[in-house]
C-alpha cells in the first residue's frame, strides 16, 4: 500500500499539499505522476488521505479534507490501475471518495463515526480497523497497557463485530494493529514481535512501520534516513504473518516484500 499523503503536514516530510494548493494543472499533473510512479514501483494500492494523523496533529475540517483529496482522486481513478484507499474517519470524506473511484476505506478510528459503517456497506467497500489509544493530538502523551497485544485484539474484535453486524462484507475486513498510534517504541517492538498473535482475529493484517520515530530512535537516524530500519521491520513483519505494508518508499520495500515472499513460500514466482 503506497502513501499519497495531500497534506502540508505529514511527519515524513512526504506531505504533497503544497502541489495540489497551487490548483494548476502543472502541479496536479505532478502529483498524479508520483502516483503512476509508486505503481510502477509496485505498489498494489494507493492509500490517499488529506488529515495529518502525526502526533500532535490537529484535525482539519470535513470541508478542507474533501477540498484536499476529492478533485485527485477524481482524476486518479481515471489513469491509475490499482485500488484507492481514501485515509478518513469521517463518513462524508469516505463517502464522496467512494463516489469518485475509491473502493477501499482506512479508518483510523475503526468506525468512531457512527455513519461511516452504512457508507461502507452501500458500497460494498474494504475497510481496515486500526487500533488507537486516544487521538492524534494526545495519543502519545505516555500510552500505558496493562497487557498491550490481549487488549488491542479485544478491541479490534469488538470493531470487527460492530463492522458485521451494520453488514459490512467480512471478507473485506482488514485490521491494523497501529503501530505508532498510541504506542510507545517499545511496543511497537512487541506489536512487531508477537503480529502472529492477532491471526485469532482471522482477519488480513495491515501494518505500517515506514519510517516511523521507533525506527529513528533505534538507529538515531532522520525520517529520511530510515529506509533501511524500515526494511527490517517490513521483512520481520511479513516473517510474522502481515499480509499488507503501507509505506512510503514503495520500490524498495516491494523488493523487500517480493524476498521475502520467495523466503516464506520456498518458492520464485
Amino acid at each position: 500500500m503506497g502513501i499519497l499523503n495531500l497534506t502540508p503536514d505529514s511527519f515524513s516530510g512526504d506531505g504533497l499539499y503544497r502541489l495540489q494548493a497551487a490548483s494548476s494543472k502543472l502541479e496536479a499533473n505532478k502529483i498524479i505522476n508520483i502516483a503512476k510512479e509508486m505503481m510502477k514501483d509496485g505498489a498494489d494500492i494507493l492509500d490517499i488521505g488529506g488529515e495529518s494523523s502525526r502526533p500532535g496533529a490537529k484535525p482539519i475540517s470535513v470541508k478542507e479534507e474533501l477540498n484536499r483529496v476529492i478533485p485527485l482522486i477524481k482524476v486518479l481513478a481515471k489513469k491509475i490501475k490499482i485500488p484507492l484507499s481514501i485515509d478518513t474517519y469521517k463518513h462524508e470524506v469516505a463517502q464522496a471518495a467512494l463516489d469518485n473511484g475509491a473502493s477501499f476505506v482506512n479508518d483510523i478510528t475503526a468506525l468512531s463515526d457512527k455513519k461511516m459503517p452504512e457508507i461502507i456497506k452501500k458500497y460494498d467497500a474494504a475497510v481496515v480497523l486500526m487500533h488507537m489509544q486516544g487521538r492524534p493530538q494526545d495519543m502519545q502523551n505516555r500510552p500505558h497497557y496493562k497487557s498491550l497485544i490481549p487488549e488491542i485484539i479485544k478491541y479490534l474484535s469488538k470493531k470487527i463485530e460492530i463492522a458485521v453486524d451494520s453488514g459490512i462484507n467480512p471478507d473485506k475486513i482488514i485490521i491494523d494493529p497501529g503501530i505508532g498510534f498510541g504506542k510507545t517504541a517499545e511496543h511497537n517492538l512487541e506489536i512487531i514481535n508477537r503480529l502472529r498473535e492477532f491471526e485469532v482475529l482471522k482477519r488480513p493484517i495491515l501494518v505500517g512501520p515506514s519510517r516511523k520515530s521507533f525506527i529513528g530512535k533505534i538507529l538515531n537516524k532522520d525520517v529520511q534516513e530510515r529506509i533501511f530500519g524500515t526494511a527490517a521491520a517490513v521483512a520481520l513483519s511479513i516473517a510474522q504473518g502481515a499480509h499488507i505494508v503501507r509505506m512510503h518508499d514503495i520500490g524498495q520495500m516491494r523488493n523487500v516484500a517480493d524476498v521475502c515472499d520467495a523466503i516464506i513460500q520456498c518458492q520464485i514466482k
